[in-house]
């Protein structure tokens, strides 16, 4: 293994002498490797037997390099590859990385070409610019789509499973999954696992209970239209609403603080980036180990909660066929109609760049 180790970088150090400075900067050492199997692939994957992760991330902003980061940090990626259009910002990113392999996991990280990244178990798009003060993400639409159809375009027939994390998420996972070809369970969009996370943060601080204990999901699109699930909510085993103290009439607002959060954020610092990376690395993780756990994720929806033909986050469970199985959400008629809205905004969106 060593030996073929070498050679593969010294080939890779010939074709890229650009990076040669890189290489000798980078992690090239052996990871440990581990067979797993998975019993939920599906024609057209390529079903490794390494667990340990080769992942190719498109974009390294703000939130591209947070995605980089934890994913050395938090999970088993034995490569990973970088591309941005900026001359030179994927290779110093990989250089900086790279230094840290004191602290980490072995791995190797390097700058690649979209064609080189057809060798990832999963594809991360973090292309595009960033969201401005006061702009909600739809307003992004025009400038991103254009960019993810090409990389769609350059990434069709694709083995492994394309993330897109670049705003307006939804709508940019129905763009990259028409221009792939991939099939709708491979095109995942980060979707509403923030807001998700976000959600539980705001109650389990409300409460004084551990985040990990609070059980509520936020589906529908990644933005304004988003619903916050009261209704099936839970602190462990027990009902919010039947929670002592609990008042239902806050329910509102605490949605709205979860709702603005981004623009908040936004407005202090520029953008938002930590909480998506991790977000990502734990979505990448999870699926590619083939957990099979159920995350409020963005894909093409066929039926369940009776929406079709639109990007929108439901509860799905993802493996590392992808997000392969819609759940049907519990929903009162509220949350229901809230939710078609939601849909029906997006499936709007997407209609006003689907000619390209």
């Amino acid at each position: 293994m060593l030996k073929e180790r070498l050679k593969w970088t010294a080939r890779h150090a010939n074709r890229h002498k650009h990076t040669g400075s890189l290489l000798a900067h980078c992690n090239f050492v052996l990871g440990c490797e581990r067979s797993v199997t998975s019993k939920h692939a599906c024609p057209g994957i390529d079903v490794r037997k390494d667990s340990a992760m080769k992942v190719g991330i498109v974009g390294m902003g703000w939130v591209g390099t947070s995605i980089a980061a934890s994913l050395l940090t938090r999970t088993t990626t034995r490569e990973l590859y970088l591309s941005d259009v900026r001359p030179g910002l994927a290779e110093g990113e990989a250089m900086d990385l790279s230094h840290a392999a004191p602290f980490l996991r072995a791995a190797v990280v390097r700058p690649a070409t979209l064609s080189e990244m057809h060798e990832c178990d999963a594809v991360v798009i973090a292309a595009g610019r960033n969201g401005k003060p006061g702009e909600s993400r739809l307003d992004l639409l025009r400038d991103n789509a254009s960019i993810v159809r090409q990389l769609g375009e350059a990434l069709r027939g694709f083995g492994g499973l394309l993330v897109v994390v670049t705003n307006p998420v939804d709508v940019l996972t129905h763009v990259l999954l028409d221009a792939s070809g991939l099939p709708p369970a491979r095109v995942i969009g980060s979707g509403t696992l923030l807001d998700t996370a976000r959600m539980r943060h705001v109650i389990g601080t409300e409460l004084g209970v551990s985040p990990q204990s609070i059980h509520m999901n936020v589906l529908g699109e990644h933005g304004d239209s988003q619903v916050a699930v009261f209704s099936s909510a839970s602190v462990g085993t027990m009902r919010l609403r039947a929670w002592a103290g609990w008042d239902r009439s806050r329910e509102t607002a605490l949605a709205e603080r979860v709702r603005w959060a981004a623009r908040e954020i936004i407005a202090r610092k520029g953008a938002t980036n930590h909480a998506i990376g991790l977000a990502t690395a734990y979505l990448l993780k999870w699926a590619l180990a083939d957990e099979q756990r159920v995350l409020t994720v963005s894909r093409l929806q066929e039926g369940a909660a009776g929406l079709r033909d639109v990007c929108i986050s439901l509860p799905v469970i993802v493996g590392r066929a992808g997000a392969t199985q819609v759940l049907e959400p519990d929903l009162e008629d509220a949350e229901r109609a809230a939710l078609t809205c939601s849909a029906e905004l997006l499936r709007r969106a997407y209609g006003s760049v689907a000619a390209g």
